[in-house]
């Protein structure tokens, strides 16, 4: 599987930076933002701040679903 359109991430858990997340899940922040939630495919949660045009590429890139 290509990796490279993935949002990448730092895994809190395995202390590892620019991690794909896998099953991204984009929402909105209260003050406007965007904010991005998933797994590192070993189970382990993780999330990250976007800017607006990083968010919405991701969703149509397919490798973000949209939740707001």
């Amino acid at each position: 599987m290509d990796t490279s359109k993935f949002i990448k991430a730092y895994c809190l858990k395995t202390k590892e930076k620019d991690v794909p997340m896998h099953n991204a899940v984009i929402s909105k922040t209260s003050k406007g933002g965007y904010i991005a939630k998933g797994d590192d495919g070993k189970g382990n949660k993780m999330s990250a701040i976007l800017g607006e045009s990083k968010a919405l590429q991701a969703i149509a890139d397919g490798v973000a679903k949209q939740d707001f």
